[in-house]
């Protein structure tokens, strides 16, 4: 059984010229088909390995920020949890006429507080804590126990005072002019 390209060369419907331009058009197709199946599977392939490499780039950002974030979460929950140890063991009515001086952020600050207090103050069995531009009045043990957990919290913790006077001071039997207490 002879093609259909011959059978229409016989019959004269056709010339030679345009069945070998059909055969040359054909045999093209067939290569551009095959080469593009080719090309057209590798370039699926890359297309594959960037979006699997950019798929993994995303997961390590996200995973990064969602670490940011719970690292912003705990220091905000440690500085929630600083900010009600110091309310709730703050010292009230303390206020007084007798001056105390610290520096908070790099400022001198003066907070009134009434003679014991103050006198509890310079002997070590009270402290000054700081945070938000916030000053609290607690007790040694309070102020000790916030520091570990934040240092830069603590403003004044005085080293306690066994007694007034030194045996061994020569001035211990003058008075402290009023004038230079600050």
């Amino acid at each position: 059984m002879s093609s259909l390209q011959d059978q229409l060369l016989k019959a004269g419907l056709t010339t030679k010229q345009k069945a070998r331009q059909a055969n040359t058009e054909k045999r093209k197709k067939q290569k551009q088909k095959q080469s593009g199946q080719q090309v057209e599977a590798t370039l699926q392939e890359k297309i594959q390995q960037d979006l699997k490499k950019s798929q993994q780039e995303k997961q390590a950002k996200d995973a990064q920020l969602n670490e940011q974030r719970k690292q912003a979460l705990a220091e905000k929950e440690a500085k929630l949890r600083i900010v009600q140890i110091l309310q709730h063991h703050q010292l009230k009515n303390v206020e007084g006429e007798q001056s105390y001086n610290y520096t908070f952020n790099n400022k001198v600050k003066k907070i009134y507080l009434d003679e014991m207090t103050y006198n509890a103050l310079v002997n070590g069995r009270l402290a000054l804590c700081g945070i938000d531009e916030q000053v609290f009045v607690v007790t040694a043990e309070t102020a000790e126990k916030v520091a570990s957990l934040e240092p830069t919290v603590l403003l004044v913790q005085n080293d306690k005072v066994e007694s007034d006077l030194d045996e061994d001071d020569p001035y211990a039997e003058y008075q402290i002019p009023d004038d230079l207490m600050w």
